[in-house]
């Protein structure tokens, strides 16, 4: 018996980039889908509810570390007009402590905020050009994981004289890739700039396995609907039959490699018909779509990253519980 039926050549769906990663997640085993396919507009709107959650920890720290810290971040970049680039920039809500302190050093900032979700960005616009006097920003819709080169003249072309970038990567967003992918993020981003350049780049460090699972799986259920709203959008897109209710979520902690792994787990046999994509996929009782993970890393790991990327860590700020970390890595 086979898992998996293919009725015909890849057709016209397939070459998008939803259905490409739907049929090469679906089409083997294990079952995979890449996070980036939760931040539709609903999936944002889920991931900003989550992120007030009292579990979730993550953004509420992070955001402690930047309350006291930016003035002192901004400076540590050193002299030069900073432009500022953010990966992964969401509704640009953090990010906004940042680019404030910026417009306290230089009274005006070019913000270039770079994010799948063309929703959310529109709303960073909407909302910090109205509340920071002196903030211009410039929307980047584009999946920053698939590289920067073809991006060069959404971010700025050739360089103003004097111009310093910084790169933001916060959010410990780095820890929802393999070592390899955020290896070669790191270096991507590496490549786009000129030795004094920086990148501030969160990260969430190792901690107890029940202060991350709960993080992961909440007891209102936001994160289960965040996370089941991965396939509300496959059926949306691709015309998929997925019953939500005959899955549940999972958060599982995984020593081995050091990352919590979210799930969506299989109640019962069942077959999905893709029409889009002409595929049919079974799936087991109790087998599992993978569709996250989220590495959290010790400070030796951190330097390790940054040092094969072609950074140097320059300063670094934590929380009062080393929970979590901002690390200024200067383009070596």
């Amino acid at each position: 018996m086979h898992a998996l039926t293919v009725l015909s050549p890849l057709t016209e769906a397939a070459g998008t980039p939803v259905g490409a990663e739907v049929l090469r997640g679906l089409s083997t085993r294990p079952r995979s889908l890449s996070p980036w396919l939760f931040y539709d507009k609903e999936g944002s709107r889920l991931f900003e509810e989550i992120t007030a959650l009292p579990e979730y920890y993550l953004t509420r720290t992070e955001r402690g570390i930047l309350e006291a810290n930016a003035d002192e971040i901004v400076s540590a970049v050193g002299g030069g007009r900073l432009s500022i680039y953010e990966l992964g920039a969401g509704t640009g809500t953090k990010t906004g402590l940042l680019l404030r302190a910026a417009v306290r050093r230089q009274e005006s900032v070019t913000y270039r905020a770079i994010d799948v979700s063309a929703s959310a960005i529109a709303e960073a616009k909407l909302n910090l050009e109205r509340e920071i006097d002196g903030l211009s920003v410039v929307p980047v819709v584009a999946d920053y994981t698939d590289g920067l080169d073809n991006l060069q003249e959404e971010l700025g072309g050739q360089r103003n004289p004097g111009e310093r970038r910084l790169f933001l990567y916060i959010g410990s967003s780095i820890g929802n890739f393999d070592l390899p992918h955020a290896s070669q993020i790191l270096r991507d981003v590496r490549a786009q700039l000129l030795p004094g350049d920086a990148l501030l780049l969160g990260a969430d460090l190792v901690k107890d396995r029940e202060t991350l699972i709960r993080a992961y799986d909440d007891a209102a259920g936001v994160t289960a609907a965040f996370n089941k709203n991965v396939l509300t959008r496959i059926n949306r897109e691709l015309g998929s039959n997925f019953n939500l209710q005959l899955f549940r979520h999972r958060a599982r902690w995984s020593e081995e490699w050091s990352r919590i792994e979210m799930h969506l787990e299989s109640l019962v046999t069942q077959i999905i018909y893709i029409p889009a994509l002409e595929l049919e996929v079974r799936l087991a009782r109790a087998e599992t779509i993978h569709t996250e993970n989220s590495y959290k890393f010790t400070d030796e790991q951190i330097g390790l990253l940054l040092g094969r990327a072609g950074f140097r860590i320059a300063r670094q700020w934590k929380d009062g519980r080393g929970w979590f970390g901002e690390y200024l890595a200067v383009a070596a």
